[in-house]
């Protein structure tokens, strides 16, 4: 979320100083300045949401990049196989939806809108891999507490 917020607000910054012609209608003022104060929005809900699970002792997801990276094809076998619950079959969809989203020519913010029209993909995008990141690093957490010496981190 704080990524995505800074992706908006960026946008919202490189839209007032680049642009001269209108964005959809809208003049490139009221457009950045609309868009700069809504990720910073998104950036303090982010950072306050990393607190309150910081705050509430949430187990924290394990491995580096290339460990979390290496995990997933497993916990997409252990998922399928029903050997890991911890994992909603309602977070799996939208892993598809966001993947269908990102290939399909249908946008809520068209392309033709210079830097406006990435940030809808972008923003799916960070939260694919960001999801993905936690989950993956949760499972690895998952197979180093079930004691199997074949897997988790350790074995990575």
């Amino acid at each position: 979320m704080v990524v995505f917020g800074s992706l908006i607000s960026l946008s919202g910054l490189l839209i007032l100083l680049l642009r001269d012609a209108p964005l959809g209608g809208l003049s490139p003022a009221v457009a950045g300045w609309v868009m700069i104060p809504l990720g910073l929005v998104f950036v303090v809900l982010g950072v306050l949401r990393h607190r309150r699970k910081r705050a509430q002792g949430a187990p924290s997801p394990v491995g580096n990049p290339v460990q979390r990276l290496k995990a997933l094809p497993r916990l997409w076998r252990t998922w399928r196989s029903g050997k890991y619950p911890e994992l909603p079959r309602s977070q799996v969809v939208m892993w598809a939806v966001a993947l269908v989203y990102l290939v399909s020519p249908i946008d809520v913010l068209p392309e033709f809108l210079p830097l406006i029209g990435v940030t809808d993909d972008a923003g799916v995008l960070v939260w694919l891999l960001s999801s993905l990141s936690v989950a993956s690093g949760s499972y690895l957490r998952w197979e180093k507490n079930h004691d199997d010496p074949a897997r988790g981190i350790e074995a990575g």
